[in-house]
C-alpha cells in the first residue's frame, strides 16, 4: 500500500505519518504491539507513577493517551471506511488524561489493553476492502483518509514511545 499524499491528513499530523517509512502498514500495526510490550516490560507499576516534569504526563498517564488515542483514531477509520460523512469532533487529550484515571490502574493493564485494542484495530483493518482505505471523512474540522489514520496510529505510538525512552527512562 502507498503511504499517504499530504492531502490525506491535517498539517498537524506530519509529526507521526513521518515517523513511518514503511508501506506494509497491516505488519507495522501488527508488530508495533510486540514493541510497546517489550518497551514497557522492563518498567515496575511503581515507577509507572514517574513524571519527568511536575506539568508532564506520568509513564501511566502516556500509556493511557496510546490507548485513549488507539480508540479514537480507530473509531475515526472504522467510520469513514464505511463511508460515514458525519463530521467528528476532535478530543482534548489533556481531559481525556485527567479524567482516564490511569495512575490508579496497574501498569501490565494497561499495556493489556493497548494490545488488545490493537490486536482488534489491526483485524479491523486487514479485512477492509481496498476501496475502503482512500475514503474520508473529517474529524477534528479536517478531512483525513482511512489509510492516513493507519499511519497516523503508528506515528502516534513511536513519537510518544521515544519521548518515553528520552525523558522517562534514562538514568
Amino acid at each position: 500500500m502507498n503511504r499517504p499524499e499530504k492531502s490525506e491528513y491535517a498539517e498537524y499530523y506530519e509529526t507521526y505519518v513521518s515517523l513511518v517509512s514503511e508501506t506494509e502498514i497491516i505488519s507495522v500495526l501488527e508488530n508495533q504491539s510486540a514493541e510497546l510490550q517489550k518497551l514497557f516490560a522492563g518498567i515496575s507499576d511503581e515507577k509507572g507513577a514517574f513524571r519527568y516534569a511536575a506539568d508532564k504526563w506520568s509513564i501511566k498517564e502516556l500509556l493511557g493517551h496510546l490507548i485513549d488515542g488507539e480508540r479514537v483514531f480507530a473509531y475515526r477509520a472504522f467510520r469513514f471506511s464505511r463511508a460515514d460523512k458525519n463530521a467528528l469532533a476532535g478530543f482534548e487529550q489533556d481531559d481525556y488524561v485527567l479524567y482516564g484515571n490511569f495512575n490508579d490502574c496497574k501498569l501490565a493493564d494497561l499495556v493489556e489493553e493497548f494490545s488488545l485494542l490493537r490486536k482488534a484495530n489491526t483485524i479491523m483493518f486487514k479485512n477492509l476492502p481496498k476501496d475502503s482505505w482512500a475514503r474520508t471523512g473529517t474529524a477534528s474540522n479536517a478531512e483525513v483518509s482511512v489509510r492516513a489514520l493507519a499511519y497516523i496510529m503508528v506515528g502516534h505510538v513511536r513519537h510518544h514511545a521515544k519521548i518515553l525512552q528520552e525523558r522517562y527512562l534514562i538514568q
